[in-house]
């Protein structure tokens, strides 16, 4: 046999090839399995073409490595041919890898096909030197190469069909996986370099026709690395662009999500609800059904901002948000209008639909909550407008539904209300009411007014109390009842109130500068100002600004008052009664306290309601009721105020009956500061006079 040898720089090269024509093809495979459509089937042939000719490249370099004492050469048609097989070869494995699912029996057949596809490049190329007399094969080393092609396309395979994904460590992952496959490609190649023989005499019948290798070396070098130069810089701006691309969708993607969605809660804003209601009119008008909207507004959620700010109210938005979603149904629509104000729409939805989901919404949102260590309390005022019949627009559907939920705010609120008609004009009263009470404040439109009271029967004069007064310039002079609810609905009634408390300390100080030093002022304090962190604050400063000693400025807390958060508010009185202020129960008897949490009000007076005084004779029911009252505030050690006087009858009654102070028009109707003295003396005048009457 011919003795054979090899460059040891073209076998480096050749293995070189190897490596880089791996690379390319894990890199063909990934661009492959990334695309669709037209692009995949362009990227195929491409891959296809670049793939196998880098495997024809390291098969041919091996060849040119190789050297027997006989002048060699190719034929042309024959290196082709395996060129051919090569690329066909490598279009089966790209076209493998590309599909969703690869089973064990698929990759068996594709490693054997593709493995034979290799080994007949290989065996094709050697043909193509048309030796005489033929290469002898020795046949185990043979079939030994054959079955290192079949296992190596396997891995090959399984390698690229696992790394196809465009991932941050990717690179990484195909370098090495590179490695073994080259080295496979390149052991696979030279095992069947060693199974041929060439005998004695043996010469190359295509070393003088054929392909000159001296020319076959610089063509397949430089051609082959400008396959791969040109693959891999295509394929890795491919990549680029659909990294930037895909960057792009997603950014686009967010922008969509910020700009149709609440960002705290993460549920649909009223961009994208209005859409859903045309949506949903245009579907209900062509199928000729209707559906409902609810528009939810939580009650108590302000306070819960102001006394634990606004972090605590953001995370009790969210809890709201989660309970909502849970509670709606799967084809329902649940948005954030913003503050804490929500809106669902039922599609389809008939009223009794609506009316179980609201009431299951109300049970829901009213259960207590767990925000950041503390347990908080709110509920849900609920409208709900059905469509066609209570509008048949976006815009009638919304404003009605809103107008039936300020109707549920008023009928006491942790309820549900359909719309009716009537609503509507109510609903545009109470917004126009709620503008110009917005203002009032900055205008200098509210007033005080002041009732004497007195030290039963008739005198002297202790104090007064301060009663709000609103002088709008479009209505009037407007009474507290007409406008103090709406005030306490939108937390308008913390600034007033704090006006309020300034005001009444500024003419008590006036009063005692004018030699009635003796006087003391009550004032009212609603829920929502005793549940404010700022009032112990806005308290203190009003006695400072004023320079008037704690002990005259008494707070009136009604009994429901004080018992609705019974814990909270004895903190809160606590606290301002260690300022030196008085508190007195106002509406006593009306309410639902306990004994227990009475004794531990720190009060000063007990106020018996009007309600008590107005039927007030003699024997009857609510004189024993008076009585009672008056023994058990004087068990208590509290002086007894009775308001509501309007008889001397009643006068006398409550005198003899025990009650310390009265208070009333019998004795002094509300007035302005300046007309609060010569009024009181006509009063007084008026009782001196046989003919005693109410005024």
């Amino acid at each position: 046999m011919l003795p054979s040898s090899y460059n040891s720089v073209l076998v480096a090269f050749s293995l070189i090839v190897a490596i880089l024509a791996s690379y390319t093809a894990l890199n063909m495979a990934a661009r492959v399995a990334n695309t669709q459509g037209r692009a995949a089937l362009l990227w195929l042939v491409g891959g296809s073409f670049a793939m196998g000719f880098g495997i024809w490249s390291m098969h041919f370099v091996g060849m040119l490595a190789f050297s027997l004492p006989i002048p060699l050469g190719y034929d042309l048609g024959l290196t082709l041919l395996s060129l051919l097989i090569a690329i066909g070869s490598s279009a089966f494995a790209l076209w493998m890898v590309c599909q969703r699912d690869m089973p064990r029996l698929h990759l068996m057949l594709g490693a054997l096909l593709m493995g034979a596809g290799i080994a007949a490049m290989h065996y094709t190329g050697m043909a193509a030197m048309l030796m005489s007399p033929q290469v002898v094969y020795v046949p185990w080393i043979l079939v030994l190469s054959v079955v290192i092609a079949v296992v190596a396309s396997g891995a090959a395979l399984w390698i690229a069909f696992r790394l196809r994904g465009d991932s941050e460590n990717v690179f990484y992952a195909r370098l090495g996986a590179s490695l073994v496959m080259g080295c496979a490609i390149v052991g696979m190649h030279y095992t069947g370099m060693a199974a041929a023989q060439f005998p004695v005499g043996s010469f190359c019948g295509a070393a003088n026709s054929g392909i000159d290798t001296k020319w076959l070396a610089v063509v397949v070098i430089v051609v082959t690395l400008a396959v791969f130069a040109i693959a891999l810089i295509i394929s890795m701006l491919d990549a680029r662009t659909s990294i930037l691309a895909h960057s792009l969708d997603q950014a686009n993607s967010e922008l969509v999500q910020l700009a149709l969605h609440d960002n705290l809660t993460k549920l649909p804003n009223r961009i994208l609800l209005d859409d859903r209601l045309a949506q949903a009119i245009s579907k209900s008008a062509r199928e000729r059904r209707g559906f409902a909207v609810l528009f939810m507004d939580l009650d108590g959620f302000k306070t819960v901002n102001d006394i634990y700010g606004h972090h605590v109210g953001d995370r009790l938005l969210e809890q709201v948000a989660e309970r909502i979603m849970t509670t709606k149904r799967a084809e329902d629509t649940a948005a954030r209008m913003g503050g804490d104000e929500f809106v669902l729409l039922i599609d389809p939805g008939e009223p009794e639909d609506a009316a179980a989901l609201a009431q299951r919404l109300i049970e829901s949102l009213g259960a207590p909550y767990a925000v950041e260590g503390n347990t908080l309390h709110i509920s849900a005022s609920i409208g709900v407008a059905v469509y066609p019949g209570d509008g048949d627009s976006a815009h009638q559907l919304m404003v009605n539904a809103d107008a039936a939920m300020y109707h549920s705010k008023e009928a006491g609120r942790n309820c549900y209300s359909f719309f009716e008609a009537k609503m509507n004009a109510n609903a545009h009263e109470q917004l126009k009411l709620q503008q110009e009470l917005l203002g009032a404040l900055d205008r200098d439109e509210f007033v005080l007014h002041y009732q004497p009271k007195l030290i039963a029967p008739a005198g002297p004069m202790v104090g007064v109390e301060a009663l709000l007064r609103w002088r709008s310039p479009e209505r009037g002079m407007v009474a507290p009842d007409a406008f103090l609810p709406l005030a306490e609905r939108t937390g308008l009634i913390v600034s007033i109130g704090n006006w309020v408390i300034d005001e009444a300390c500024r003419q008590l100080k006036i009063w005692h500068l004018q030699g009635h030093a003796d006087w003391s002022i009550a004032v009212n304090l609603s829920t929502v100002q005793l549940g404010h962190p700022g009032l112990v604050e806005a308290v203190r400063g009003a006695l400072q600004r004023h320079d008037l000693a704690p002990s005259f400025l008494v707070l009136e807390v009604t009994e429901s008052t004080a018992m609705r958060d019974a814990e909270n508010s004895l903190v809160i009185l606590d606290q301002l009664t260690a300022l030196g202020v008085s508190i007195s129960i106002d509406d006593f008897g009306t309410g639902y306290s306990s004994l227990l949490y009475l004794k531990r009000l720190p009060a000063n007076e007990l106020k018996i309601d009007r309600g008590f005084v107005t039927e007030l004779v003699q024997d009857n029911d609510d004189a024993a009721i008076v009585s009672a009252i008056v023994a058990l505030g004087k068990t208590l050690g509290l002086k007894i105020v009775a308001e509501g006087v309007e008889t001397a009858e009643q006068q006398e009654l409550l005198t003899r009956l025990g009650c310390n102070t009265l208070q009333g028009f019998y004795l002094g109707r509300p007035v302005a500061a300046d007309e609060l003295l010569p009024n009181l003396a006509a009063a007084i005048a008026r009782q001196e006079t046989p003919e005693q009457g109410a005024t």
